[in-house]
């Protein structure tokens, strides 16, 4: 552990009375504990397979515990990526105060493409599978100043780039979801819309696919408040009021298309969402299930890194039965769909009538 050296101004107290000159100064020396230990405290996946399908999804949450230099002084984080164990030339995924960071799949991408590693199947010499690595550097100070740091122990994961061999759509849009209710916060990235099945690009009839915590949230275009969306009882009021909603996962719909003036556009919240059950799951036939997030690149609902036991699974809608979904060799129907143990990359495309678990 490195010995903290820090100078400040020395105030002598004399008689009961304080007096402290700026132009004093003083070596005042500080030693962390040297039984603490600066880690990691997250479990890690046995192996991450990592797909362009779903490259904005959180892949894996790291959590460490507080570094201590034994001051009164905050202590920032700096979540590094490296594609080697060296960290020759780290990469800065985050710069936090706090003690947690999730890292999104195209950020394990990013790194593992740096390691050398290719998801392009007529590129025969690039493997697909290799390790990236993760640390955490801890440091007081601030640049132009004294700066002391400590690093963590280093996580090694195992990655796959997965092969896209999905029918590419458009389904982009350029409106987001944003609140302290959304995964980022009022500064964003906004959960994206997509256009509906139902809509075309300029009917402006929009879907998004989320889970939410309780708070607030708005609907804004470009993730600017230049146009933006608030309101009250499912009516949307330019630049309105912040819209209060409970924890949740949410189909979330806006109609922005003002075909005449008296016509108002409007906003829908449902409960929604697709998850995998069965005795091959975690939780069983009882659930609660393993949840599935939507790709509106593709139209398609994924879940990634999903342990399953031998056993079967079927797809179903908000944990209950009636709108579920087996299948047999890719097709859905309503079979239970057979499994071996092993962790998968499960896909699930509705409106083909389709599913693959790799």
């Amino acid at each position: 552990m490195k010995k903290l050296i820090n100078i400040f101004v020395l105030c002598f107290i004399a008689l009961g009375f304080t007096a402290c000159e700026e132009e004093d100064e003083f070596t005042f020396i500080a030693s962390p504990d040297e039984t603490a230990d600066f880690m990691f405290t997250n479990s890690v996946s046995e192996n991450y397979s990592l797909s362009t399908l779903v490259a904005d999804n959180p892949a894996e949450r790291f959590v460490w515990n507080e570094a201590n230099f034994d001051v009164e002084t905050p202590v920032n984080y700096e979540l590094q990526g490296s594609p080697d164990a060296s960290f020759d030339m780290p990469t800065t995924v985050a710069d936090i105060t706090g003690t947690d960071y999730s890292v999104k799949v195209s950020t394990m991408m990013a790194l593992a493409n740096a390691a050398g590693l290719d998801n392009d199947p007529t590129t025969e010499e690039a493997p697909n599978t290799g390790m990236i690595y993760f640390r955490v550097r801890a440091y007081v100070g601030s640049d132009g100043g004294n700066v002391v740091d400590q690093f963590s122990d280093v996580l090694s994961l195992n990655v796959e780039l997965i092969e896209n061999t999905a029918e590419e759509v458009d389904l982009s849009t350029t409106w987001g979801v944003v609140g302290d209710a959304t995964i980022n916060g009022w500064d964003g990235p906004d959960v994206p819309f997509w256009l509906t099945d139902e809509s075309g690009i300029d009917d402006m009839i929009y879907v998004a696919y989320t889970t939410l915590t309780d708070g607030q949230i708005k609907f804004r275009e470009n993730n600017d408040w230049g146009n933006n969306y608030g309101g009250t009882d499912g009516q949307l009021v330019a630049s309105g009021d912040n819209i209060d909603v409970t924890a949740g996962t949410y189909k979330i719909n806006i109609n922005l298309n003002l075909i005449s003036p008296s016509v108002k556009v409007t906003y829908s919240l449902e409960e929604y969402s697709w998850g995998i059950v069965g005795s091959a799951t975690p939780n069983g036939w009882d659930g609660p299930d393993v949840q599935m997030m939507y790709n509106g690149e593709n139209n398609v609902w994924m879940a990634e890194n999903v342990t399953l036991t031998d056993g079967e699974i079927k797809f179903r809608l908000n944990n209950t039965w009636g709108g579920d979904y087996g299948g047999n060799d890719g097709q859905l129907g309503s079979d239970n769909i057979p499994v071996s143990a092993g962790t998968y990359t499960i896909t699930v495309d509705f409106a083909n009538g389709t599913y693959t678990i790799e």
